[in-house]
């Protein structure tokens, strides 16, 4: 049926209806009434004429009234009320003119107020109860809605008037006492998640949502753990924020990932103090493509900085971190530069530093494979060491006021070239700090979900061609920290620092990677027996499990609730320098027991005292 024909259609039945009120309530009154047929005349006429000129206003024609709720029968209810107060005036003026009675019978008003609004928005809702009933809901999954709140109401009506979302939301589950047992859109809250279990079972559920997406890490995973565990499908709602204002539609169910279940409470920052450092100021990020330095990026953005120089060696990714930035912020307040360049090329550093004097650098760009860079100790040594060299002292010519540098917990004991050369930029930055007026910090984390150096991408592949997923050894263990929350605690410690620090963010747990490996595979819909693990051992230079902090390092100190300030204290400047000119003229085998073996030792000599 077309818009038009049901347009027509709509203004014909309340023309009928509008002159069979008037009748109907002359007909209830007639015995009392003294009016003449013109009277009724004019009123029906002045009515009618009312009636449809607030129908167009409330836009009663043009609603899809099969998903009908409070909001459409409150405009039926406005848009009669107005007609018959704007029809009144009306008919006693026309009354008085033409010496009928004008006196109005407000009895007579009120029945065919009364009998216009039962009528009109009857009509209405009989197209939604009809719909309804027509609909074979036998196919749709059965689905339990735990959280019964704002979230999870708008969820079950929407399941309720959009059949195409093949959902019937058969009961709810809150952890809230106040909303236990209460009914809402006809359906129970049954109780808290402690029966989930038995609810599935009970009330034969598809589906199990989650209404609540700043729901605690633990309960999430405890609701997750057990709706697996019962053969149920897990979804979660979109954030409550983003469906009111239009970003996302409430029908939009995402499945449970590894980084909802890994996640933590989201990281508090120090909003004043982070828009103070970058605020109208201009801002290099270095490895601007990967996956930290884009997130970073992103990040700082939102901090309002004037200028944001994107360097990184893949156009590729340059190209579209520049692109989704610039098609992010229109409006032209911020200037994103991409900027093509090799870390190692030493004048072309210092000329980007000439040309766009940073204030703020963030320091992300590195190799980061293990194994490759086993292979490739001459390369990891190029980037890692001399690439930070550059950069570092470019930072300090030109006058940068802070440097961060993105380190790693492999930078710890480490037994292979990455981690030890990523030391030796740690004591670079550090020597560099007391002997600058910029401010040098590192900030160590561990994994990061999502990224392409994560192991994740690797099961993922693996599970599409029908596994195996190979993990190395069965008690290795690593941290693990979502993109998002590294950056954000990356750009909170640059505006900590003081100068010399290394920083070290909270990583939590450690994770078993076998765990993290069966994880993968049931997201991914199958059980560990459909794809198998296979144990490969370790890996060249891989350890069996990361720190985060030496024993002569760590600190007690804390200076935010998931940033500590290690006490790392690097070889002394003149040595350090002596020995990193004699790495380009070294073996690989060389490199690797002179970098691994001074990435080990304990220094007793601090260069800064700031902390």
């Amino acid at each position: 049926m077309g818009n038009k024909f049901k347009t027509l259609l709509f203004v014909l039945l309340d023309s009928i209806i509008v002159i069979l009120a008037v009748f109907l309530s002359w007909y209830v009154i007639k015995d009392i009434t003294e009016h003449g047929s013109i009277y009724f005349f004019v009123k029906a006429i002045t009515l009618l004429a009312s009636y449809h000129l607030f129908a167009f206003i409330f836009n009663l024609y043009n609603r899809l009234w099969r998903y009908a709720s409070v909001r459409e029968l409150t405009s039926v209810f406005f848009a009669v009320t107005s007609a018959v107060i704007l029809s009144l005036i009306l008919s006693t003026l026309i009354l008085s003119f033409t010496g009928e009675n004008s006196t109005p019978e407000i009895g007579m008003v009120l029945i065919t107020w009364l009998f216009m609004i039962v009528f009109i928005g009857g009509v209405r809702l009989i197209g939604r109860i009809m719909k309804k009933d027509n609909q074979d809901r036998s196919e749709f999954e059965r689905v339990l809605i735990f959280g019964a709140g704002r979230g999870g109401t708008m969820l079950a009506r929407q399941m309720e008037n959009v059949p195409t979302m093949k959902m019937k939301p058969v009961l709810f589950l809150d952890d809230d006492p106040l909303k236990q047992k209460q009914v809402i859109n006809g359906i129970k809250v049954q109780g808290n998640r402690a029966l989930l279990k038995e609810a599935i079972a009970n009330y034969k559920i598809d589906k199990v949502v989650i209404a609540i997406p700043s729901l605690a890490q633990n309960k999430l995973k405890e609701l997750y753990d057990i709706s697996m565990e019962s053969g149920v499908n897990v979804q979660i709602m979109p954030n409550i924020d983003d469906v009111l204002t239009g970003k996302k539609q409430v029908s939009y169910l995402k499945n449970i990932d590894l980084e909802d279940l890994l996640g933590r409470e989201p990281v508090r920052l120090d909003s004043k103090g982070i828009r103070d450092v970058i605020n109208s100021k201009t801002i290099l990020i270095t490895g601007a493509g990967g996956s930290i330095g884009s997130e970073i990026v992103r990040q700082i953005s939102s901090f309002g900085p004037s200028t944001v120089l994107l360097l990184g060696h893949g156009e590729n990714s340059i190209y579209t971190i520049n692109n989704e930035m610039k098609n992010k912020f229109k409006d032209g307040h911020i200037t994103f530069v991409p900027i093509i360049a090799d870390i190692q090329d030493r004048e072309r550093i210092f000329k980007v530093f000439e040309t766009y004097p940073p204030d703020v650098v963030y320091h992300a760009a590195a190799h980061k494979h293990v194994p490759l860079m086993e292979a490739n100790p001459s390369e990891a040594i190029k980037n890692n060491i001399f690439g930070t060299k550059n950069v570092a002292e470019a930072s300090a010519k030109y006058g940068v006021s802070s440097f961060v540098m993105i380190s790693t917990d492999k930078a710890v004991n480490p037994p292979n070239i990455m981690g030890a050369s990523k030391r030796w930029a740690e004591m670079v930055v550090q020597n560099l700090a007391s002997r600058s007026e910029t401010k040098f910090v590192a900030v160590r984390f561990g994994n990061v979900l999502g990224s392409r150096g994560s192991v994740i991408p690797l099961f993922k592949q693996q599970i599409e061609k029908g596994g195996p997923v190979t993990v190395t050894h069965p008690d290795i263990t690593r941290y693990f920290m979502t993109i998002p929350e590294a950056s954000r605690l990356v750009i909170q410690a640059g505006v900590l620092a003081k100068g010399g620090e290394v920083f070290v963010l909270d990583m939590g747990d450690p994770v078993k990677i076998v765990d993290l490996a069966k994880n993968v595979i049931e997201l991914a819909g199958y059980s560990v027996d459909e794809i198998g693990i296979e144990f490969t051992g370790l890996r060249p230079g891989e350890k069996m499990y990361e720190e985060l902090l030496n024993e002569n390092e760590v600190s007690e100190a804390q200076v935010h609730e998931m940033i500590y300030v290690g006490k790392a204290v690097p070889k002394d400047y003149n040595s350090l320098m002596a020995e990193i000119e004699r790495l380009p003229y070294l073996t690989d085998e060389q490199i690797k027991e002179l970098v691994i073996g001074e990435a080990n030792k304990k220094f007793d000599h601090p260069v800064v005292d700031k902390l």
